[in-house]
């Protein structure tokens, strides 16, 4: 995190004219960002819940991108621990630097909430695999704008190629969680990286933000990854921190009260008043609906609606110690859904009960 890197001031450098570039991936080479390009204009609303940021991207407010090629540029199995560690540095600087909290937490758990617990063959039961830096993954509607997630972390990846994606994913989400203000997540690594971009899931197993249905939908899609209803609950509360942008998802408002100084890029719709800090307020803030400057999305409603997951969102409104238990332990279970470990056990950079640190 210590830099805003050649990436950051690549996509500050922009040109208009490269506005209708399409995204290149050329399997051959490695991940490198190489070109600029405005991201999926006009993007479905169907953008994904996902507990985490429907659109909540950088604060930095960052729409336009280099594109990305898919190969990992060095290794496909275990994570070297040492950089780990020193890569967690850059990202504490890098969220320091450009207010990305949410669109960090929104890759990590967008990456590893394809997990389907039905199918049992690696990697096509889908999880915590790296496949989101693939361009077919990218253009599912509901990872609209993760794009720019990977054009600030590149850069890292460079710097540290003893470290797969999909540890550096995981190591993202969870480092922002605890940088906003939030709980200290038990991690483990070692995540393998798939290789092919054939090896992604297909596009809809992420949940919807307007269903027909929100608590059915909520259940339906959390469950096949073996989730159950205070897990639903406790994740939803990320939405603490974020934005929507109706540009890019067609929810909330252009600004609000709230985001129309920032910090970053001005504009966007909130859960919550102080949209960059972790804390209970989302399920305050939904109890209460006083403030139409806040956004409440239909699959934010149903957690006040549905009998069952109303006991947690009661209690995580009125208990912030609660809700942080729960939430860290639901963070660290969704991180490693679907993942193949080297080692098998996975390993620790800090302490984590029955799992080795390396």
């Amino acid at each position: 995190m210590p830099f805003l890197s050649s990436a950051c001031s690549s996509l500050r450098s922009y040109s208009p004219s490269a506005s209708r570039i399409s995204l290149r991936f050329f399997a051959a080479s490695p991940l490198r960002p190489h070109m600029y390009l405005r991201f999926f204009n006009g993007i479905a609303r169907r953008c994904a819940f996902l507990c985490c940021f429907l659109v909540a991207e950088s604060a930095t407010g960052v729409g336009l991108v280099r594109a990305f090629s898919g190969k990992p540029s060095a290794t496909s199995s275990a994570s070297d621990p040492s950089q780990l560690k020193s890569a967690r540095k850059d990202i504490e600087e890098l969220l320091r630097t450009t207010f990305c909290h949410p669109i960090m937490i929104r890759l990590g758990w967008h990456d590893a909430g394809t997990y389907d617990k039905n199918i049992k063959e690696w990697p096509r039961r889908g999880g915590a695999n790296g496949s989101l830096r693939f361009e077919g993954e990218l253009k599912h509607a509901a990872n609209a704008g993760l794009v720019n997630a990977l054009a600030l972390l590149q850069p890292i990846k460079d710097r540290y190629p003893g470290i797969t994606y999909a540890d550096l994913f995981q190591l993202a989400s969870a480092t922002a969680v605890e940088a906003a203000g939030g709980p200290k997540i038990r991690m483990k690594y070692g995540r393998k990286d798939v290789t092919e971009p054939e090896q992604c899931p297909e596009e809809g197993r992420l949940p919807d933000a307007g269903p027909p249905s929100p608590a059915g939908h909520l259940r339906a899609v959390f469950y096949r990854m073996g989730l159950d209803d205070k897990e639903i609950v406790a994740l939803s509360g990320a939405h603490t921190l974020g934005r929507a942008r109706p540009d890019r998802s067609g929810w909330g408002k252009a600004e609000t009260k709230y985001t129309k100084d920032g910090p970053g890029a001005p504009g966007g719709h909130s859960w919550t008043v102080q949209w960059l800090q972790f804390d209970n307020s989302y399920f305050q803030d939904i109890k209460e609906r006083r403030d139409k400057d806040l956004l409440v999305l239909p699959t934010d409603a149903a957690l006040f609606e549905d009998p069952s997951f109303k006991v947690y969102a009661e209690r995580y409104a009125e208990d912030q110690d609660a809700f942080f238990e729960d939430y860290a332990e639901a963070h660290a279970k969704l991180s490693n859904l679907g993942a193949e470990f080297d080692p098998p056990q996975g390993f620790s950079i800090d302490g984590v009960p029955n799992c080795p640190e390396v």
